[in-house]
């Protein structure tokens, strides 16, 4: 029984309206493991946000539950390192925000649907500065 062919909907858009743009490849991310952070009607935790995370917030994500870092095979999650490009729950990249450690955010990357969480502009602010 095939799952959802998520790589059949390419009318996904960022949050500029543009069409979603590979958020990593390396290590394959996305809830899918497409490398998009794209919507799915079974990803309770909305991960749709791209980020390049730091060593500031896998430490935090760490000591609030979330090991990001440990490498977990059986789920087919590597590990995070500083500079990996990872789709975060919309939810826990707003709690960062709130705690001045959100990572920066790859708007082209960042799928529309995190909008109706986060402000466009609090998103901006939080822009990874480098081409994307």
């Amino acid at each position: 029984m095939a799952t959802t062919d998520d790589s059949d909907t390419p009318d996904e858009k960022n949050v500029h309206g543009e069409p979603l743009q590979p958020c990593g490849t390396d290590p394959e991310t996305g809830f899918a493991r497409d490398g998009y952070c794209r919507t799915h009607p079974q990803d309770r935790g909305c991960h749709e946000i791209c980020a390049v995370v730091t060593e500031e917030f896998l430490t935090q994500s760490r000591q609030q539950g979330n090991d990001l870092i440990t490498p977990r095979p059986e789920y087919g999650f590597p590990g995070l390192e500083p500079g990996d490009r990872w789709c975060l729950c919309v939810s826990r990249w707003a709690e960062t925000v709130d705690a001045g450690k959100a990572p920066p955010v790859v708007l082209a990357a960042t799928n529309e649907s995190a909008l109706s969480t986060v402000e466009l502009e609090t998103l901006e602010q939080h822009a990874y500065d480098a081409d994307n």
